[in-house]
């Protein structure tokens, strides 16, 4: 279990100071590594280290991991035995609490500390593999608790409210007041109604508060806790202890305020911050509870999506979701794939296609039998990869971290130097509000949260206009691209060329060479392999010592022929001497931007084949549209010199680098870098697995290989290069929110410190009341995560 990425909620979480510390506690254990702190979600990541001493280690820091309530379905589950054995295995994964088995819904309920994927790993050990279910622990309840806080804090504070500063504001109030309860007795009513507001709705903020302020560590809490504590207890010695100070007045109304605007601030907070995760629970919301499931008989019967299988065979009717991936068996539709590409064209799918769980059939019925099922599927993989993104760390955390980790202490620090210079000037009452002001304004979980709300939200945006990012901090990097570097097939062509001619040596079959090539190419996955194999009628099968080389071709042993197919280099490798009339052949093709693959047999050059692939619609607009951004466009590709500069001039690329080999396409990336800056390489299939993992940020496109996908930093689930313009939009908005929230967090709290301080109160300005701070605190969060969420909207390039 130490080396796997362990997840926690944490508790007490509340800024940037916070994640520091915890962060800071995580990393201090042996072997941590991969630390990630999220004050958007309050989650915390690690690897390399035993969830024991996480758990110990967060606890020790103030910050212990939240018990979380998973529940999943068992369908395997079938008796009392499956019952004992199933909570037996839950029970003994690190990290489980309490586990409960129930057979008559075949569901699993565990309270842990832990990662649900442990768990699985246990229960599919123990012979119960388990499946997400539909049910879970009551959404939004945490923003209800803190709602219901709120209200109980609001109804206390308001009789102290009317009771102390109506009378400002309606004069006879105060003469009434007066009156009928007396000023001692409407005194200790304010006390006691403040004490139950301290130590009910606002104890959290003394638990956790002075805690870290006795460890040397202040976060939000502690300063709220200080603020109100302060109030609170100058105003309680002046009314139990009479005459000790002098006159002065009391401030139950600023500490029990403090805390109620507090509070509606984070219930306001918590509103939104369910709003950033719309994104994933849209794209979990695109699939189907049920699925109707064709029988062995011909009947059909309804299943719940869980009970569906690999194999399958499923009928999805006209305006239907496909609930799984599958490849159509009968009928057609046009399907709506928009949730997928963020194209909104339908696209006909027909006999023999691949269609993907989530999209929607707009015409026609299919049958289609399932092949990725549960967790494998292209819509739960989007979902893990958009949840992975909104909880990575961008380089620019890095500077609020750094500051937060100072401005706490300077905050206590300028509210002791303003208690003491009023104290000094006007009396121990100015002090106190001044201090206490200083302490509520100066609260940084705005800070903390300006950059990881407008991750959440920007990455699920774009996941829905079809930009993964598999690697978070990409979505800074994105931005950062001076070039942009295409990979030319499958990426600005279609990818699926096709054969247009064939040459042959003297004396030399047609039929028996294409069959002999297309029994090589029948064992590869390159797009030119699937031209010469989609040429014949069936490919040998008898096909041993396939050998692939990256950028030049594949050899093999067909029904006992020595068979080579490439390009001049690797028959070259095989000592195959050239053909000269079909070299010559050859050359004509290429010059006119064909791809030539030749075919040696036997150690003989038998044939030339010329294959053409088609450029994307679109594809010149997108490299326009890049070029009116200033960045440079290239394209880096294995294909001939030829071909490959015919293609770019159609699209007006000017930079071409050609005839490269997989590890030669790394060095042209190295090149670019060296010569206009950070590069963005965009390219598709195994051999530009090197290329995206050398480049600044790595774009693959939809029905790139895993290989591809693994190695790059942004999926795009279209394969249109106007996909990398969304990507760099988003990436744009979401960095740019990202200033905003920081510029906004960073300026308000500073220039609203010396304000509370009552620095203008010399000049006749001002001053800013406890009251008053803890409202513009608590709308400073308000508006940097309504800010974050104006990027749900930001649309498509």
């Amino acid at each position: 279990m130490a080396d796997q990425t362990l997840t926690f909620q944490l508790q007490g979480l509340r800024c940037a100071s916070c994640v520091g510390r915890a962060e800071t506690a995580l990393a201090g254990l042996p072997g941590a590594h991969g630390v990630r702190v999220n004050l958007a979600d309050h989650s915390a990541r690690v690897a390399g280290v035993d969830m024991a001493n996480a758990v110990q280690a967060l606890d020790d820091a103030g910050y212990p991991p939240a018990v979380r309530q998973i529940v999943l379905n068992i369908p395997s589950m079938s008796c009392a035995s499956c019952v004992g054995r199933i909570e037996a295995a839950a029970r003994a994964t690190p990290g489980v609490i309490k586990a409960e088995a129930r057979l008559p819904t075949r569901t699993l309920v565990v309270e842990t500390l832990g990662p649900d994927s442990d768990l699985r790993t246990a229960l599919k050990e123990a012979g119960y593999p388990a499946e997400a279910s539909n049910a879970s622990a009551e959404e939004g309840s945490e923003t209800k608790r803190i709602f219901r806080r709120f209200l109980l804090a609001a109804a206390l504070t308001l009789p102290v409210f009317v009771i102390e500063m109506g009378g400002h504001m309606y004069p006879p109030l105060h003469h009434w007041v007066a009156r009928t309860i007396g000023t001692a007795n409407s005194h200790l009513f304010q006390l006691v109604l403040t004490a139950v507001v301290l130590a009910g709705p606002g104890a959290g903020f003394f638990r956790r508060g002075i805690p870290n302020l006795f460890k040397a560590r202040p976060d939000m809490d502690a300063l709220v806790a200080l603020g109100a504590g302060a109030a609170f207890a100058f105003s309680a010695f002046s009314v139990l202890a009479p005459g000790i100070l002098p006159p002065a007045g009391v401030y139950f109304e600023a500490a029990a305020v403090i805390v109620t605007l507090i509070l509606m601030g984070r219930w306001l907070e918590a509103r939104a911050k369910g709003r950033t995760g719309d994104a994933v629970r849209r794209l979990l919301g695109l699939r189907p509870d049920t699925a109707e499931r064709l029988t062995d008989d011909g009947e059909t019967e309804t299943v719940p999506l869980t009970a569906v299988r690999t194999g399958d065979v499923l009928r999805v009717r006209s305006g239907g979701r496909i609930p799984v991936d599958g490849i159509v068996v009968d009928g057609y539709s046009h399907v709506d794939e928009s949730m997928l590409t963020g194209e909104p064209v339908p696209v006909l799918r027909q006999e023999g296609d691949v269609v993907t769980g989530g999209t929607l059939t707009t015409t026609g019925t299919i049958a289609l039998r399932a092949t990725h099922v549960g967790g494998d599927t292209v819509l739960a993989r989007i979902t893990a990869l958009t949840q992975e993104a909104q909880a990575a760390r961008l380089p620019v955390e890095a500077l609020v971290n750094r500051i937060t980790a100072r401005f706490v202490p300077a905050v206590l620090a300028v509210a002791l130097g303003t208690f003491v210079i009023w104290w000094a000037l006007a009396g121990l009452a100015p002090a106190v509000v001044s201090a206490v002001s200083v302490l509520i304004i100066a609260c940084p979980c705005a800070m903390g949260l300006a950059t990881p709300m407008s991750v959440m939200v920007g990455t699920g945006r774009a996941a829905e206009l079809g930009v993964l990012f598999h690697k978070g901090d990409a979505l800074q990097r994105v931005q950062d691209a001076q070039v942009v570097a295409f990979d030319k097939t499958g990426t600005l062509t279609m990818g699926t060329p096709r054969l247009h001619e064939i040459a042959l040596a003297s004396a030399v079959d047609e039929a028996f060479v294409m069959r002999m090539a297309a029994g090589v190419e029948s064992l590869s996955e390159h797009p030119i392999a699937r031209a010469i194999v989609d040429h014949v009628a069936k490919a040998p099968t008898n096909v041993t010592d396939f050998q692939a080389t990256l950028g030049a071709g594949a050899s093999a042993s067909v029904e006992g022929h020595n068979v080579v197919v490439g390009n001049l280099d690797i028959l070259l490798q095989a000592n195959v001497t050239t053909d000269a009339p079909l070299s010559e052949t050859a050359a004509g093709w290429a010059a006119k931007g064909a791809t030539v693959v030749h075919v040696a047999i036997d150690e003989r050059h038998m044939a030339s084949l010329a294959i053409r692939d088609t450029i994307r619609s679109g594809a010149a607009d997108a490299i326009a549209a890049l070029k009116a951004q200033g960045r440079s466009v290239a394209m880096i590709s294995g294909d001939a010199v030829a071909a490959a500069k015919h293609t770019a001039a159609a699209l007006q690329i000017d930079t071409v680098i050609a005839g490269v080999k997989p590890d030669q396409k790394v060095d042209a990336i190295r090149q670019l870098r060296a010569d206009k800056g950070a590069v963005a390489f965009v390219g598709d299939g195994i051999n530009d697995a090197p290329a995206l993992a050398a480049a600044d940020v790595g774009l693959a496109v939809n029905g790139a290989t895993d290989a591809a996908i693994e190695a790059a930093d942004v999926v795009l689930m279209s394969p249109q290069p106007a996909a990398v313009l969304r990507a760099m939009r988003i990436s744009r908005a979401t960095l740019r929110n990202i200033w905003q929230n920081l510029g906004w967090a960073f300026v308000y709290n500073t220039a609203l410190i010396p304000v509370a301080a009552g620095i203008l109160v010399p000049f006749g300005g001002p001053q800013l009341s406890p009251a008053l701070a803890a409202l513009a605190m608590a709308l400073s969060s308000v508006f940097v995560v309504t800010n974050a969420l104006r990027l749900r909207t930001e649309g498509a390039a």
